[in-house]
């Protein structure tokens, strides 16, 4: 079952990774990855949450939810290939910046929802 859950997580988080990058970097006119920091940012927000809630929410929603969903939406490797294709075109600061801004917020996204759920379930 819980394979299962994974599973279906995953096949809504796939999709819905690959409509926000587009639709975000679409609207924007820079070399910076918007489109993956952005997907990866949501990720970082609500894994932090779910973690957050400890045991307030059954096993089966973090294999859903957690695993399934947030392992398909939120992409390191897309970030890291990124990174090396900004260097590679000698965009040094923007790929300094992809890296030291996704880490940063990533982190600090993921520290504050856990806190928030965490205060709010506690």
């Amino acid at each position: 079952m819980t394979v299962l859950l994974v599973f279906l997580g995953a096949a809504v988080g796939a999709p819905m990774r690959y409509l926000t990058d587009r639709a975000v970097q679409s609207r924007h006119q820079s070399l910076f990855p918007w489109g993956t920091f952005t997907v990866n940012l949501i990720g970082c927000v609500l894994l932090g949450g779910l973690a957050g809630a400890g045991t307030a929410l059954p096993a089966a929603v973090y294999s859903l939810l957690g695993t399934g969903f947030c392992g398909a939406l939120t992409t390191y490797s897309t970030f890291s290939y990124e990174t090396v294709r900004l260097v590679e075109r000698r965009a040094y600061f923007v790929a300094a910046a992809n890296v030291v801004v996704s880490i940063a917020a990533g982190v600090g996204a993921a520290a504050f929802a856990y806190e928030a759920v965490h205060a709010l379930a506690g």
